[in-house]
């Protein structure tokens, strides 16, 4: 039982608490118990979420198109590497490497597509899918951040609701003060616990994204609570230091740190208990410590963060706009036509067809719809 797991590792530590990234790292991601570690994630319909793929071909379409473009772009380099970070399971690299077989062949034949998956059981389940596609499964290989050289890729590292899974530290202000939450084991269950921040990155963050730690009090409410996502940053330094050359898209759910809109600003005070989310057959709630091992918990990431970071790495950024403008561009608008006039010949079509055809546009729509999957956010970096 990873509860256990987790309360072992609390009662080893000095203080009898371990920060909440760690218990979500754990809960999450523990080689054998962890809830994407297990196999007993469960995504699509009837499952805990869905992300864009579970909705149809047309996402991992455009986005291959998109891929098509960079190639061109940089020059038709080959191979082009085409790494897929976290790639749930396997939807996407299937829907990618079909399009561009049958549209891009060329491209096709320069793809050195590998995928780098943290978890075990998300890994057999991407493999088990892709030995029905035995021809794209030869152009995929399973490999890990370690696998590959500093500085060896030529092409694009690209993420769909990976870095919103990454752990998490919480923070509150108490007394006037920034202030870290613990997760301690108390009364027979898990309790939160306020402390001193575990480490001087905590600190060092406001800074990177354009705020004085100082006026922190000031701006938000005593008892404000959100998250510092610290392995994003990390996580970003890996990739941008395997990356030669090219591109790196992150697509997810999130805010930016300066947005003109207060609702929008990542550290809003109208968000006063922050961004953390749980899901438990496909219903959300805001309770990390029950459902463990069952449950996927998640926080919006800050895309201002993850923009100065880059900068930092020599990653400049090509682009921030939202999901549903980035696949309008790409042609989703001219598929939702195409759609509109088939169902004009309707009369001439069986009802199953008119069926599909409704339920494809449907799924076009949830693909773009602002209040969803369209408001997601899509940020592209580049290395030249």
């Amino acid at each position: 039982m990873i509860s256990k797991i987790i309360q072992q590792q609390i009662q080893q530590n000095p203080e009898q608490r371990i920060t909440f990234a760690e218990f979500m790292d754990l809960a999450l991601y523990h080689p054998q118990q962890g809830y994407y570690a297990t196999g007993r994630v469960n995504i699509g319909d009837q499952g805990d979420f869905f992300t864009s793929p579970h909705l149809g071909a047309d996402f991992g379409e455009l986005l291959a198109k998109k891929f098509a473009d960079l190639w061109e772009v940089m020059g038709r380099p080959t191979p082009f590497h085409l790494v897929e970070m976290g790639a749930g399971q396997g939807l996407l690299a299937v829907d990618i490497l079909r399009y561009l077989q049958q549209e891009y062949p060329l491209f096709f034949g320069a793809l050195d597509y590998r995928i780098v998956e943290k978890a075990e059981g998300l890994r057999q389940v991407q493999q088990k899918l892709l030995a029905s596609y035995p021809d794209l499964a030869a152009k995929i290989n399973w490999q890990t951040w370690a696998d590959m050289p500093e500085n060896s890729l030529v092409g694009c590292c690209f993420s769909n609701e990976l870095v919103d899974a990454f752990p998490v530290h919480l923070f509150t202000i108490a007394q006037r003060q920034l202030q870290e939450i613990y997760v301690s084991w108390q009364q027979g269950k898990f309790q939160e616990i306020i402390g001193e921040i575990s480490t001087p990155r905590l600190a060092d963050y406001w800074q990177l994204i354009g705020m004085e730690i100082q006026d922190l009090p000031q701006n938000l409410p005593e008892g404000y609570r959100s998250e510092i996502n610290l392995a994003a940053l990390d996580w970003l330094t890996t990739v941008a230091g395997k990356l030669q050359r090219g591109y790196v898209v992150t697509i997810d759910y999130g805010y930016t740190s300066n947005s003109g809109s207060l609702r929008q600003n990542y550290y809003s005070p109208s968000r006063p208990q922050g961004t953390l989310q749980c899901y438990y057959r496909h219903r959300h709630h805001n309770d990390p410590y029950i459902h463990l091992g069952e449950q996927d918990i998640t926080a919006h990431i800050n895309f201002t963060a993850l923009e100065n970071q880059g900068k930092l790495l020599g990653l400049e950024r090509e682009s921030f706009t939202k999901q549903g403008l980035f696949l309008m561009e790409l042609g989703l608008g001219d598929r939702l036509v195409a759609l509109a006039n088939l169902k004009l010949e309707g009369d001439r079509a069986s009802p199953q067809t008119v069926i599909k055809v409704m339920q494809r546009r449907q799924a076009l729509h949830q693909l773009i719809e602002p209040s969803g999957l369209g408001g997601f956010g899509v940020l592209i970096q580049s290395k030249k």
